[in-house]
Order: C-alpha cells, then sequence, then structure tokens
C-alpha cells in the first residue's frame, strides 16, 4: 500500500508564489504515483488584498476549515501531514492553532515554509512560547539553506530538509546567451511594489545615465495600491529617466516572452523582508540571463554572486542604489560575463529548479519522512 498523506496547503486562488506551488504539488504526476493523497486549501482569504484581515466571515471560514481537517484525519488516518505554514503574525497564530489540533490527533507533521519572519518575533515571549511548542516533534522543509537561521532557535539543522522551488520549463528550445542588441536592455520583472526594488533601481538607473551609460530598462508587472502606474511615470520623470526608463504592465505569454528574449540583464533587487526564493530569477535564467538581484532570503542559493549573477547586500532593510549601479555597470562593459553567466545560469536551472525536479524532490523529502518516527505531543 502506498504511504497516506494529507496536504494541507494554499492553492489558488488568490495567486501567489506559494499558492502556485501548491498547485504543482496537487497536479503532480510523480507525487499522486508516489503516496495516497488527500489536499485541503486552509486559505480563508479570498484575493491578494483580503490576506492578513480578519472578519466574522474569515473565523467562521476557520472554524469550518478545523471541523474539514479533523473529520478528513479520522477518516483518511494519514501517514503524514504537510503543511505550508506562515513564520509570523495573525497567519502564524491560526496556523499554531490547526498544529495543535493535528499533533492532539497523533498525527505526524512536515511543514513547508514559503515565507520567513520567525527570527523577527522570537525576541517576543508570547511568540517565543508559542514557537517552542510549535516546532516541537515536527520536521520543516525550507527553499534554501541560507534561511535556516530563521529558525535556528527552534529547530535542529537535522529536523531540516532543503528542497528549492522549481517552475515549469516554458521553451522547447534552447535560447542563445547573446542578444547583440546596440543598446543594451535591462528587464525588471513584478508587480511594481517598492520592497522588490522599483525604486532603488530607477536610482541606480539614474546613476548610471549621469556617468554616461546607455541603455533601455523594460518594467513589467502588475499595478499596486503602492505604485501604480502614474506614480510610477512621475518617479521616472522625477530622475530625467523617461526615455529609458519604460513601464509596460502586465505581461503573459508570449508578450512576457518576447521582452526575456531581448533582455541583456535581468534586475531583481528585492529586500522584500518575506522574500524566500525568487521564482522571477528562474525564469530569467531559463532564458539565459545574467540576474543583478540581492542577498534577501534565500536567493544566494539562486542567485551566486559571480557565477550566474552578482548580488547586493541587504543592510537595515534597504539596497545601495551606488553598488545596484556598480554591478549592473559590470555586466554593460562586460558582454562576456554577461554570456558566461548566462550561460551557467541555465545549466544550474535545468538541474536544479524545474518542476519536474521539484516534483522529484518533494517525494523524496516526504518519503524519508514517513520512514522516519516523528514524536509528537
Amino acid at each position: 500500500m502506498k504511504p497516506k498523506i494529507l496536504f494541507i496547503m494554499h492553492m489558488p486562488p488568490p495567486v501567489h508564489g506559494a499558492a502556485m506551488m501548491g498547485k504543482y504539488i496537487h497536479d503532480s504526476k510523480i507525487v499522486n504515483e508516489a503516496f495516497e493523497c488527500r489536499y485541503i486549501n486552509p486559505a480563508t482569504a479570498a484575493n491578494l488584498e483580503d490576506i492578513g484581515k480578519i472578519g466574522l466571515r474569515k473565523l467562521r471560514d476557520f472554524y469550518s476549515l478545523l471541523k474539514r481537517i479533523r473529520r478528513t484525519v479520522k477518516e483518511f488516518a494519514p501517514d503524514l501531514v504537510y503543511f505550508t505554514a506562515n513564520a509570523s503574525g495573525g497567519a502564524f497564530y491560526k496556523d499554531f492553532i490547526i498544529v495543535e489540533l493535528l499533533k492532539r490527533m497523533g498525527c505526524r507533521i512536515v511543514v513547508h515554509y514559503h515565507n520567513k519572519g520567525v527570527s523577527t518575533r522570537q525576541d517576543r515571549w508570547l511568540d517565543d512560547c508559542l514557537y517552542r511548542r510549535f516546532f516541537k516533534g515536527l520536521k520543516v522543509i525550507l527553499l534554501a539553506e541560507a534561511l535556516y537561521k530563521d529558525v535556528q532557535k527552534y529547530v535542529k539543522r537535522e529536523d531540516v530538509e532543503i528542497c528549492p522551488n522549481g517552475i515549469p520549463e516554458s521553451l522547447d528550445y534552447e535560447p542563445k546567451a547573446e542578444r547583440n542588441n546596440a543598446v543594451p536592455h535591462i528587464l525588471f520583472l513584478s508587480n511594481l511594489i517598492e520592497s522588490k526594488g522599483v525604486f532603488v533601481l530607477l536610482d541606480a538607473l539614474k546613476i548610471l545615465k549621469e556617468k554616461g551609460y546607455s541603455f533601455v530598462c523594460d518594467f513589467v508587472g502588475g499595478e499596486t495600491a503602492e505604485i501604480d502606474a502614474a506614480r510610477f511615470n512621475h518617479e521616472v520623470a522625477q530622475r530625467s529617466l523617461s526615455e529609458v526608463a519604460i513601464y509596460h504592465g502586465r505581461k503573459y505569454g508570449d508578450e512576457k516572452r518576447a521582452y526575456f528574449e531581448k533582455t541583456d540583464i535581468f534586475a531583481f533587487p528585492s529586500y522584500y523582508h518575506n522574500e524566500t526564493f525568487g521564482l522571477v530569477n528562474l525564469e530569467a535564467m531559463e532564458y539565459k540571463l545574467p540576474v543583478v538581484s540581492t542577498n534577501e532570503g534565500g536567493i544566494p542559493d539562486v542567485v551566486r554572486d559571480g557565477v550566474n549573477g552578482l548580488t547586493c547586500d541587504v543592510q537595515s532593510g534597504r539596497v545601495s542604489a551606488d553598488e545596484l549601479a556598480n554591478n549592473i555597470a559590470l555586466l554593460i562593459d562586460n558582454p562576456s560575463l554577461r554570456y558566461k553567466m548566462g550561460e551557467e545560469g541555465y545549466r544550474m536551472f535545468k538541474s536544479s529548479f524545474t518542476i519536474d525536479r521539484f516534483e522529484q524532490k518533494v517525494t523524496e523529502v516526504l518519503s524519508s519522512i514517513i520512514d522516519i518516527k516523528v514524536t509528537c505531543l
């Protein structure tokens, strides 16, 4: 008989990184052939704007979720419960209740983190007490080795498995690293959020322009309540970048592919405090693009400084525009370095970061955990 796993994990809607990885697991032939699976989506938010808000409907939905989990555990009797947990704040308190219920029902549990933030709350008395109880007897899956420091106060290293995210391959051909643009093209791909590096990138572009560099930087992604097109264009005009920094809105499919194909350098200078991986960096690597990013979260395990890209330090929650400009300038000045890093990034993507590799790794990790007896409260 196949081992039985109850997956309690986020799936769209709303659409975000953890939800997409949940969908990949749900739809995975590899996972579903290896285990007898049941799936429960614990989300109580209807959309991205609803995440983090508290209301009577969400409390009612959460109570219904607990009843469904309890009923499913009794009927299904899983060998393991896989749970995509939240690291901090109100969402963690909700997840604490779910894990307590599972422990009281005698379940073996592995939590898979697609976010971070434990270390930012561990010095608070209440959070510290809850974390100590929450992590007792659990196995933990992290996206990158660099993220272990976030939970190391509560989790022994031998109780942690590393499972990098992966994305579906979008190309049926091997791209060329050489773009042969007369003027280098830079691409930023993300929703317009300040902590994703939008304004620090504009500051870096201003520095480059003042130094006499020629370039075009395309910004692709959705408007947000924080930065809409009007504010973006105002910030561009203030820096005298209107001719070289251009916002194109959201792009999908072939339209998004066209931007990757004409780009020389991919820039993602995120300093978002919950950044754990940066899936967009994987997209760039598939197109043989050198990546300029940061050392936030697990990004250094994907963008290896000097190997397939260059990283900037995040200090006090900020990125230096001068350092970012210097990294971009180094790649503008050295086409051969761009090509070399692009080729290496493509090799890394194919070997470690495809959706097939992710599904295989998840299956390996869960199989190994099921074979290990985990002590629960």
